[in-house]
């Protein structure tokens, strides 16, 4: 679990930006939508802010149950500041169970597949979720796009 959790936190290192317009949420959930769809896998895509969706996305096959998985995984990361990937191999490292100690709530998924924005000075600024693959699959698909965000940035 600890190699695990060293590479999520080195991910969380690797993915800070130098800022995140609403094009910017668009042109990395467009990203995101086009590996999927590429790939052929059912998934909801989301980005939001506190109060503020920016990008939602669906490729064919998507059930509506995803989208209650994006709201909860997406409740992680913007309360936690951490991938819920990152939140969840912790947890469960430290023999955890959020839930059943009425930690968090129904309204939380900890759960692999949300990933924080990170601006440079100034925090998390966002999160982006994917939902409809297995937990660590969600994971690998916005890291993918986070990847190929930042390359077209270079």
């Amino acid at each position: 679990m600890s190699d695990l959790i060293t590479t999520l936190e080195q991910q969380e290192r690797d993915f800070v930006l130098d800022g995140f317009t609403h094009d910017d949420a668009w042109e990395l959930g467009s990203l995101i939508r086009g590996i999927a769809h590429e790939a052929g896998h059912a998934v909801g895509i989301d980005i939001r802010r506190p109060g503020l969706g920016l990008f939602r996305a669906a490729t064919p096959g998507i059930t509506p149950d995803q989208h209650v998985w994006i709201d909860r995984k997406a409740a992680v990361v913007l309360r936690m500041e951490q991938s819920s990937a990152l939140v969840d191999a912790r947890l469960s490292a430290a023999g955890v169970d959020p839930a059943a100690i009425g930690w968090l709530g129904a309204e939380y998924a900890v759960t692999g597949g949300s990933f924080p924005i990170r601006v440079r000075g100034a925090g998390v600024v966002a999160a982006v979720t994917a939902s409809g693959l297995s937990s660590m699959e969600d994971h690998d698909l916005v890291v993918a796009g986070l990847r190929a965000f930042i390359a077209s940035r270079s």
